[in-house]
């Protein structure tokens, strides 16, 4: 068992303030696989206070946006080479299959180190532009300290989305993990003090909700940056408006992938495996309303099913599974109320049902719907597991429609024989990210929601820009 006994405050792993504890279990087994300590207010003030004197007094605001990127790149070296470890570190603590661990997990927070390091390489703090009277300055500094509250589901990608561009505009961080996974953030506190990150730049606490509005609310933080829950983000969104508060949140997802009638099914099951199922079906972006047309529908259906039948459901540290237990017992809890609500709704379970797949573990059978309508609260409440919803459409346009009708949009994919023609529907669907015969999150390239899926945008030059202020200058003479 993994025993964490100190936080990660000023650079020093110091002893907490209370005696409470956070117990990690295992999805698989049910049994304790690590214990770190609770963090309270009073943990959370030395660290805002850390994140603040090294903001207002450190080096780390003061350099060069080379200078920092040096050190991002040597905490993404320290990454690649023990990136192995961090994947099988998050499988065993929130049951994420080792190959999506070792194909997302680790290696895309990996890569969001490397772009960061390499995009502030030759980033210039300061711009030149002509004016009306004279010359403009236009400088871009860091917004200052940064809250960032990151989820279980995949922690160190979402932890990522932050920490690498809030490093390299020159923030200061105090990263709340999820009391569900806190093992993976301890491993990184140990990377970034061994790539030499000047103490109190970045700084973590472990806590549950009440410690963590204390954090946000702080008045020594100047930005919060939330993944989660858009329930919890409509109050993060509440705290952050009423201080006059730099904010961004990604928050949830209800992605529609529309199978147009040329589309290679075969083919197209193969990818879709990963966008639908991905992480057990724990992702906001996951595509789990499949739109397919009346003519094609049943086929559309079976093949589902047999993409659904053919995914090995057990132990997350096999590398033949494809679908492992959920993070807790309360998530299974609450993906199999949803399955019992679509039977209740009226719809067809085609796969899948109310019979646990394993006696141990927090296990749920993957389910495939069929006979969804686009009303029924299984195709518009987010239910973050292995659950498929099959939902017709008339023709293209009413597909796009049943797409857009959603209180979201985060994600979405149209499949096609024509790529072309799937980029015309693609630039019709409201949503912040979407794929053409596939479903892929590129570094370079912005991340985020239209409508309750979120306010801002991560990844890309774009998601830099969260953690930047920009100052005019103009002069005279």
């Amino acid at each position: 068992m993994r025993q964490h006994d100190t936080l990660f405050i000023g650079g020093e792993w110091v002893a907490p303030a209370g005696t409470g504890t956070i117990e990690v279990i295992s999805p698989h087994t049910e049994e304790i696989v690590g214990r770190v300590p609770e963090g309270t207010a009073e943990d959370m003030e030395r660290a805002v206070a850390a994140a603040r004197e090294a903001f207002d007094h450190g080096p780390w605001p003061r350099m060069t946006f080379a200078e920092r990127a040096a050190t991002i790149g040597r905490l993404a070296a320290i990454y690649n080479e023990r990136q192995g470890e961090m994947a099988a570190l998050i499988t065993e603590e929130m049951g994420s299959p080792i190959s999506f661990s070792n194909l997302a997990q680790a290696p895309q927070p990996l890569g969001m180190l490397q772009y960061y390091a390499e995009l502030g390489a030759t980033f210039e703090q300061e711009e030149q532009r002509p004016g009306l009277f004279g010359p403009i300055t236009v400088r871009r500094e860091p917004v200052g300290v940064v809250a960032a509250v990151v989820p279980w589901n995949v922690p160190q990608f979402v932890t990522m989305t932050k920490v690498a561009p809030a490093l390299l505009a020159g923030c200061t961080i105090v990263l709340k993990p999820a009391p569900e996974t806190p093992l993976d953030a301890y491993l990184l506190a140990e990377w970034a003090a061994e790539a030499g990150l000047p103490a109190g730049v970045l700084n973590i606490v472990v806590a549950g909700r009440e410690v963590s509005e204390h954090l946000i609310s702080h008045s020594g933080v100047d930005k919060v940056a939330f993944t989660g829950s858009t329930a919890a983000g409509r109050r993060i969104g509440a705290i952050c408006g009423e201080q006059l508060k730099r904010v961004s949140l990604e928050l949830g997802g209800k992605s529609a992938a529309i199978i147009l009638d040329d589309a290679d099914l075969p083919a197209s099951m193969g990818f879709l495996t990963v966008a639908a199922l991905m992480n057990n079906g724990q992702a906001c972006v996951a595509q789990t309303r499949i739109l397919a047309s009346r003519h094609r529908y049943d086929e559309v259906v079976d093949a589902i099913a047999g993409m659904v039948n053919s995914q090995p459901v057990g132990d997350p540290a096999d590398p033949a599974t494809g679908i492992g237990p959920l993070v807790a017992k309360r998530q299974q809890d609450r993906v199999e109320s949803y399955i019992k609500l679509g039977m209740d709704e009226g719809a067809k379970v085609v796969v899948g049902g109310l019979d646990r797949p394993h006696s141990r573990g927090w296990y749920v059978s993957p389910t495939v719907f069929s006979g969804v309508s686009n009303d029924m609260r299984i195709a518009r409440e987010e239910i973050f597991g292995p659950v498929l919803a099959v939902i017709p459409y008339e023709d293209e346009a009413d597909a796009v429609r049943i797409a857009n009708d959603s209180d979201y949009g985060l994600a979405g994919t149209v499949w096609t024989a024509d790529t072309d023609h799937g980029m015309d529907v693609a630039r019709q669907v409201r949503t912040g990210t979407y794929g053409v015969n596939c479903f892929m999150l590129e570094t370079n390239a912005p991340f985020g929601g239209y409508k309750a899926s979120g306010i801002g945008r991560e990844l890309g030059p774009e998601g830099l820009d969260n953690y930047l202020e920009y100052k005019t200058i103009a002069r005279l003479g």
